[in-house]
């Protein structure tokens, strides 16, 4: 078996090729001219795999040209001491042109092919137990279809970890949602569909663990993220640059396959050039009905073009598009807070170690509404938490656009001091609130002697729709006034839109990319100013 005679390949140069192995490389369909390279053994050992799933399950695997092409470019560049020069790779296509398979294969060739190390630690990282798991069961399918595999190998299904048996070796699929603890030792990462991340928490982590080793990889492999400020998006641009001579770093490469943006649909060429699989592993009859609806259904098209085109488009649809909401970047009247009209708020409160924010809309004499925010967050942990959301918020603080509070926590008694300050200089007329913690902040109220009235605002489609339409109707005519507040536009643009089958809509932070609260306290602001609301106001709140 060529898995046994891999050893013999490792670190040799052409000219130790036997004609026994050169026969195997040729069984194999090894492109001749990756023979005397590392692609050639890493090639070989694929060759001898089974695919394991799909179109072509149970047949001998096969990369495709794209496929050989990235390895090509991963393995066979060298440093002058003969260690890998890539540490860090990103291959990036269209959904359902193998991706998860040549993540598997690639796990394989460092856990018991050709680039082996012994007691070396790999691990598969996916944002979801479900994507981690799919992974691993490719992995072990390939396993158990291999006999040879299974003499070196032991599969824990449990733990989703397979073991080499005589050197220590192990593979474990992990998923970001699990909160698993990640030591230093990792020698390779395979991190699928990093697009589907929320935050570089995970990778930042797992980029920390790679450190220590002698050639570490980061490899990627994934449909684009939507988000130009994506983690993703970010490495990719930076690939891209090294491609186009603009940085030099050779420790870096990106392969992406994507449509050119704005093509049109039907476009069967345009097609091709993120789906390199298309007709093989992609079934192109599928793929073209899929297209034909999106033409005629405009809610599929940015979807299809971010997980079939691999555009950078936003998949779900986003709350408000940049080009309106800068309609509303003009200057803020701050006079018009303390000038004796009525004042209202949205408030929104997170998890202690987030973002809360309160939100105030006021009325000017020409029908535009101004908004002022007031954002808090925990001072002590402001730099880490800047770090894991990839946001300012350090410049932020700084220039006033958000409030530290003082520990790593937030204090209620703070922002209830905060409140009670404002309150004593405006005429609020009603505070529109998420109940969510709410009855913390009561208390603090309470105990200050705050009076604020108080609203209670649901979250669901049946509150936030009316809201969502009446914000938008004034962010459209430009009469939202906001002054470009850096904080609260950051919020409004991670903000993404959920529809239920009527078509109301609701905001939703579990699909938005980044913290929303500022945007949803901002909602209901505008809700509590220019909506009529069956909710009476909560009088006992006035002293509670």
């Amino acid at each position: 078996m060529f898995i046994d005679k891999q050893a013999a390949l490792a670190d040799k140069s052409a000219s130790s090729l036997t004609p026994e192995l050169r026969q195997l490389m040729q069984r194999r369909n090894v492109p001749k001219k990756d023979w005397n390279l590392p692609s050639g053994r890493a090639i070989a050992f694929a060759h001898s795999l089974i695919v394991p799933a799909g179109k072509h399950v149970g047949k001998p695997l096969r990369l495709s040209k794209p496929q050989i092409e990235f390895i090509r470019d991963v393995y066979n560049p060298r440093d002058k001491d003969g260690l890998r020069k890539r540490r860090q790779a990103i291959f990036s296509v269209g959904r359902r042109n193998g991706k998860t398979l040549l993540a598997a294969v690639i796990i394989l060739l460092h856990l018991v092919g050709p680039f082996k190390r012994p007691n070396s630690v790999i691990a598969s990282a996916a944002t979801t137990r479900k994507q981690a798991g799919i992974v691993y069961r490719f992995v072990a399918k390939m396993i158990r279809m291999n006999p040879v595999l299974m003499k070196r190998l032991k599969l824990v299904e449990s733990t989703k970890h397979v073991t080499h048996r005589r050197d220590g070796s192990f593979y474990s699929a992990i998923a970001a949602e699990a909160g698993g603890q990640f030591g230093e030792g990792l020698d390779l990462v395979v991190y699928d569909e990093l697009a589907q991340a929320k935050n570089a928490a995970l990778y930042d982590v797992l980029m920390t663990s790679l450190g220590a080793q002698v050639e570490p990889l980061m490899m990627i492999i994934s449909t684009q993220a939507p988000a130009d400020d994506h983690i993703l998006s970010e490495l990719i641009d930076y690939g891209l640059k090294i491609r186009a001579g603009e940085i030099e770093d050779d420790t870096f490469t990106v392969h992406l396959y994507a449509a050119d943006p704005g093509c049109d649909l039907l476009d069967e060429k345009q097609w091709k050039k993120a789906n390199p699989a298309l007709g093989d592993y992609r079934d192109i009859d599928e793929f073209r009905a899929a297209m034909k609806r999106a033409e005629k259904v405009p809610s599929l098209e940015s979807r299809l073009r971010n997980l079939y085109l691999n555009q950078r488009v936003q998949a779900k649809a986003p709350f408000l598009s940049p080009n309106v909401w800068i309609r509303g970047n003009r200057e803020l009247v701050e006079d018009l807070l303390y000038d004796g009209r009525p004042v209202y708020g949205g408030l929104d409160l997170s998890a202690r170690t987030d973002l809360s924010a309160l939100v105030m809309a006021v009325n000017d004499d020409h029908g535009n509404v101004h908004l002022f925010p007031r954002i808090w967050t925990p001072g002590d942990t402001i730099d880490e938490r800047g770090l894991r959301d990839r946001a300012p918020y350090r410049v932020w603080a700084d220039r006033s656009f958000l409030i530290p509070v003082p520990g790593q926590v937030l204090d209620y008694d703070f922002l209830a001091a905060d409140v009670g300050e404002l309150s004593s200089k405006i005429l609020f007329a009603k505070v529109n609130y998420d109940q969510w913690r709410i009855d913390v902040l009561k208390q603090s109220f309470a105990r200050m002697g705050v009076l604020v009235p108080l609203s209670p605002f649901g979250q669901g489609y049946k509150s936030m729709s009316p809201a969502i339409e009446i914000f938008e109707e004034l962010a459209v005519q430009g009469r939202l006034v906001h002054g470009g507040h850096p904080v609260l536009r950051w919020c409004v643009s991670n903000a993404v839109v959920d529809r239920d089958a009527a078509g109301n809509r609701k905001l939703t932070k579990a699909k938005s990319f980044g913290r929303i609260d500022a945007g949803v306290a901002a909602v209901m602001a505008v809700a509590a100013c220019r909506l009529q609301t069956e909710t009476e106001l909560e009088l006992d709140s006035l002293v509670a």
